[in-house]
Order: structure tokens, then sequence, then C-alpha cells
């Protein structure tokens, strides 16, 4: 999973879950991004938001997944067969109107750095 996970929720959680169930592992990479109103957390609270997060569904650090911060990737290229899939879940219309988006704009409103 690659993203900038700021805030991680819900959406995200659910992603993992489809991503473990199909594989049995999961590298989720956080895109390394200057702190700003699009990116208020940095890469050690966002790590720590997910293990929290994964912690309550009973999913943990180094055994179900590991954390990477990995440079601002904008492209993901391949070329022949490369021996890995890319693949698109639908989560529903309920997870899939998540936005993080939003939530920083709750949390801006509500002056709060945490869900």
């Amino acid at each position: 999973m690659l993203g900038r996970f700021q805030p991680w929720h819900k959406g995200h959680t659910e992603l993992f879950k489809k991503a473990v169930a199909k594989t049995g592992q999961v590298a989720i990479q956080i895109r390394s991004m200057p702190v700003s109103d699009k990116n208020p957390f940095d890469f050690e609270t966002v790590s720590t938001n997910i293990i929290e997060s994964l912690k309550e569904e009973d999913f943990y650090l180094n055994i179900d997944y590991i954390i990477m911060e990995v440079p601002n990737i904008v492209d993901i290229s391949y070329g022949r067969d490369v021996g890995y899939t890319i693949t698109k879940h639908d989560l529903g219309e309920e997870i899939h109107m998540i936005s993080a988006t939003k939530i920083r704009e709750e949390m801006l409103k509500n002056n709060s750095k945490s869900l």
C-alpha cells in the first residue's frame, strides 16, 4: 500500500484488510512529504497512527505488515510480466466516500492533531 495516509482512516484500514487477505503480507509505504496543510503529520506520527489503528483490528507491525518511508513516488511503471499485480479493490460506496481532505478540514476546524 502506497500513500500519504494524512491521516490514516477507516478506508485505509479496510483496504489493508483486503490486501492482507489476498497476499498474507503487506508493506505500507508512506510517501516522504514535507509537513504542510495537506500533509500535517510527519512520518513518525503517520506510522504511530497506523500501528495503533491496526492493533485495534488485531494486526501487528513486523508480523502482519511492515512500514517503510519511501520517496515521494508519483508514478509506478512496469514493462513485461514483472511477477506482481496492481489491484484496485471496490470497498463500497460508504468507504469510498471517506475523504482524508475532509477529515483534515474537520481537524483544523476543531484545532485537533488527532482523530
